[in-house]
This record gives structure tokens, sequence and C-alpha cells, in this order.
């Protein structure tokens, strides 16, 4: 097909039939799968100029290799380069460079599910071996993965299976089936999470973003489980001491009993005298500290807030409730800020 312009002149020569023309022997480096499109007819346009330049278009799908950093994922751009280079024709015969002005064109309403192309840069890339060097240029695509999905459904699930492990910390410490329940079920979902996590990514020999995140996660989880078995042993320990303490307070009474039937008998006139015994009674020593323990009410120490603050709960295991309810949130929310802050300063300086 000829196209014609003012006065006759002819502006360019159609051609549909590749075979009549040179073409280069331009392939892509890093392709992996491609075909070309058929349907009705071959999708290229060959047009020439009077000048003498040529023009070739052609409808091409392909699949390329692009290898990807997932150190930062999902929190991570990627870039992605197409390369096209000559497979036989040396730089001495053939070289490629880039049009001036708008090399690449994109559609202005390309979609991707998971990612925004940001920018592309435009390079040469010729490679140079035995057989000479060769003409090759290179598109670096920049795309940055959409943070939307992950923040809905992988740490917005995972802040609320942390924040519900915490439920156990103002539970009853007798309630034992309860306390073992909720934390034997947020450490199960936690990790079954983190495995449905990584199930959808290649193995990697690095830590990624995502990892550390459920990692700690999975940790704060756990740290509530073992939480409620250092309140139950120590529970246990107060039950006991408790015990202790009533078994010494009836020997004091019984003690003391003891101790007012010997003054009626001696109010009554049953002894003329007495003898300052050679050896100390057991109530001796019981007398002398009650008197220290008089001395020190009389006489208290110093206490700071904290324990002052923690004196109000009469046991243990309820101070450590009390404890973990405080401590576990602020080192959480210290976590997220040390968190989101380093990964997305390295984004940015990654960008840069």
């Amino acid at each position: 097909m000829v196209m014609f312009c003012g006065a006759g002149k002819i502006k360019y020569l159609t051609l549909t039939d590749a075979a009549r023309v040179w073409m280069p022997d331009l392939f892509f480096a890093n392709e992996k799968e491609g075909h070309f499109h058929n349907i009705t007819m071959p999708n290229l346009y060959i047009r020439i100029h009077p000048d003498g330049s040529v023009l070739y278009s052609i409808r091409i799908s392909l699949t390329l290799a692009c290898p990807m950093n997932l150190k930062l994922y999902p929190l991570d751009r990627q870039i992605c380069t197409l390369r096209m280079a000559s497979y036989g024709w040396t730089t001495d015969d053939l070289e490629f460079v880039w049009k001036d002005g708008d090399p690449v064109q994109v559609v202005k309403n390309l979609h991707l599910p998971q990612f925004t192309l940001e920018k592309f840069r435009t390079d040469s890339c010729n490679s140079k071996t035995n057989t000479g060097e060769y003409s090759c240029l290179k598109v670096d695509l920049v795309f940055k993965r959409q943070f939307s999905y992950y923040l809905i459904q992988i740490y917005i699930p995972c802040c609320m299976l942390v924040i519900v492990s915490w439920v156990s910390f103002w539970l009853d410490q007798n309630a034992i089936p309860a306390r073992v329940s909720l934390g034997v079920t947020t450490l199960l979902t936690m990790a079954t999470q983190t495995s449905m996590i990584n199930s959808s990514l290649p193995p990697v020999s690095y830590t990624k973003a995502i990892d550390v995140w459920t990692g700690v996660c999975l940790t704060f989880v756990f740290g509530g489980l073992l939480e409620f078995a250092l309140v139950n042993y120590a529970s246990r320990c107060d039950m006991h001491s408790e015990n202790k303490k009533k078994q010494k307070h009836q020997c004091e009474l019984e003690h003391a009993a003891s101790l007012e039937a010997a003054a009626d008998l001696l109010e009554n006139g049953a002894t003329n005298f007495a003898m300052k015994p050679l050896v100390r009674h057991p109530g001796d020593a019981l007398t002398l500290e009650k008197v220290r323990q008089c001395e020190i009410h009389m006489h208290p120490k110093r206490e700071n807030c904290c324990r002052s603050w923690l004196s109000k709960f009469p046991t243990r295991s309820k101070r450590i409730d009390v404890i973990a309810r405080i401590i576990f949130p602020l080192v959480f929310a210290l976590f997220n800020l040390v968190y989101w802050s380093t990964y997305l300063f390295r984004e940015e300086a990654e960008d840069n």
C-alpha cells in the first residue's frame, strides 16, 4: 500500500511481508518464552519512506526473566530489564541506538495487580565476546509493590493476634483452661499465618522484612504463653509460702498460750523464785524477733514508687501479670517504631 501526501508526493510505502526487506537479527537476551500474534493476519507492518528510512512494527508477547531482591518484601521496589541485542552482526556492521526524545512509550492506563510502574530508564548494554562486540539496548522498568494488600491481609491480622494473646494477662490466674487454650490457639494461628506467607514466596537464603515481622509477632505470642507458665509456677509458690505462714502463726499462738499458762502459775505462787536459765528457750528467740520487727515498723525503709505500687498486689503471680500488661505493649510499640522507620528509610535510600 502506498500513502500519498499533498501534491501527489509519496509519503511512505507500507508492506506486510517482512521477507521482502532485510531485517536485523534482533533477539531478546533475557527472554524465557515468547510468541507472535497472527490472528487474523500477522500483526506487523513495514513503512518505507522516500528518504530510505524504514519503520518496522510487530506485536510480540514475551515472558522475561527478572531476578528479584526480596530483602525488603513487601516494602520493596523491583527493577526488571528488557535487553535487545544483535545475535550475529557485530558493531562494525550493525549498531542499535535509542531514538531521541521519547524512545519508550507506555500505555497510560497500564494496570498491574501487585505492582505500579514508577519509571523506566533506557541505556546501552553492548557485550564483548571472543567473536567480537555486539550492540545491545536495554530498558529498566522500576516497579513498586502495592502495600495496601499486605497491610490488610498480613500486618493488621498479625497485630490483632498479638493483642489477643495479651488478653491472657487480664484473666484470673486460676482460669487455667481459658488461659492455656487462648495461648495455644493464638500461637497455632500465628504459625499457620507464617507458613501461608512463606508458601507463596520462593525460598531464599536471606531474611526478608516480612520474616522479621512474623518472627517477632510469633515470639510475642509464644512469650505470652510462657508468661502464663511462670504465673502458674509463682502461684504454686505463693500457696506453699502461705501454708508455711499459717503453720508458723499457729505455732506462735500455741507458744503464746503456753507462756500465758506459765505466767498464771507464777502469779498463783506455784514457784517462789525464778532462775535465769543457762540455755535460751525457743520462745525467747521468737520474742527477740518480734522486738526486731517492731523496730523495723517504727523505722520503715524508704521505698520508690514502683515498689510501693507493686506492694498493692499481695502475691508474686499477680505482680507478674501486672508487669506483663505494661511490658508487652511497650516493647511491641517500640518494635513497631524501629521496624517501620528502618525499612521505610531503607526503601527510600535504595530508591535514591
